[in-house]
């Protein structure tokens, strides 16, 4: 006997609506491809900001200057170019965010060990309530030699790491 289990589907589940087209192309206001460029008058002098925001994001991956239409008063309005060349450089500052935040919660260190390279790396996860650091270690094949939990604040160093190794793995203080 088989049992199927039917789950009631509601019209208010996002996920089972289709998609909305939701690409928009004005002088000040584009959305495609994931991104909304927003062209606003720019606080600081009489000229104008662009703004990139990537779907689902609420605060701006990028804002800008933007260039003056032929009066000298209105913005240039938006085009095709722009906008892949704004989403092409948006696209390169949250790259680059990303390898920052990375290179800020991993760092690793090969040292030896009985003739051997081990990789000694700390991953810090930036828990609200609870922040800590995964101490592990790597032969050169990539598998496990150990794991510890330690304080977010542990510094690595290539001393700390060939400490850990030398001292068997024991959780360090």
């Amino acid at each position: 006997m088989q049992l199927e289990l039917l789950i009631p589907m509601t019209d208010s589940d996002p996920d089972l609506q289709p998609a909305e087209d939701t690409t928009l192309h004005e002088d000040r206001l584009w959305r495609d491809d994931g991104w909304t460029a927003r062209v606003i008058k720019n606080e600081d002098d009489d000229g104008w900001a662009v703004q990139m925001i990537k779907d689902g994001e609420a605060e701006p991956a990028l804002t800008g200057p933007w260039t003056m239409g032929r009066d000298k008063k209105n913005p240039k309005p938006l085009d095709p170019n722009a906008f892949r060349t704004l989403v092409k450089t948006a696209s390169e500052v949250l790259r680059r965010h990303e390898q920052q935040r990375h290179a800020m919660l991993h760092k690793d260190f090969t040292v030896r060990a009985d003739g051997e390279d081990v990789t000694v790396s700390l991953d810090i996860v930036p828990d609200e309530d609870d922040p800590y650091a995964d101490l592990k270690a790597l032969d050169s094949f990539g598998a496990l030699l150990a794991h510890v939990r330690v304080s977010a604040g542990f510094k690595l160093s290539k001393t700390s790491a060939q400490a850990w190794v030398d001292n068997d793995f024991r959780k360090p203080d």
